[in-house]
């Protein structure tokens, strides 16, 4: 959520960005989420998503604020962490 701070909105908590598999499992690719940790924000969506967001999940790279990320970094209001799922696919050839 955000609260409003001179007419600009203000993060109160993680924005969590998902891509590609993720964004199609939880239907959105931005929420704000709350925790205090990589690992509680993603535990978070997880419950908010279901298991086949949980399963991508579990298969994909994490970053916070564009760089790789282990689940007990600390996160806070100013902090993205982004689901970034394995790309599939190669040449036709």
């Amino acid at each position: 959520m955000h609260r409003t701070g001179r007419g600009y909105p203000v993060a109160t908590m993680p924005v969590l960005l998902l891509f590609a598999a993720a964004r199609e499992a939880a239907g959105t690719g931005r929420e704000d989420v709350d925790g205090s940790t990589v690992g509680e924000v993603l535990a978070e969506a997880c419950a908010r998503h279901g298991e086949l967001f949980a399963r991508v999940v579990a298969s994909s790279k994490v970053w916070r604020n564009g760089e790789p990320a282990a689940e007990d970094e600390a996160v806070g209001p100013a902090d993205e962490v982004a689901v970034l799922p394995p790309v599939s696919g190669g040449s036709g050839g």
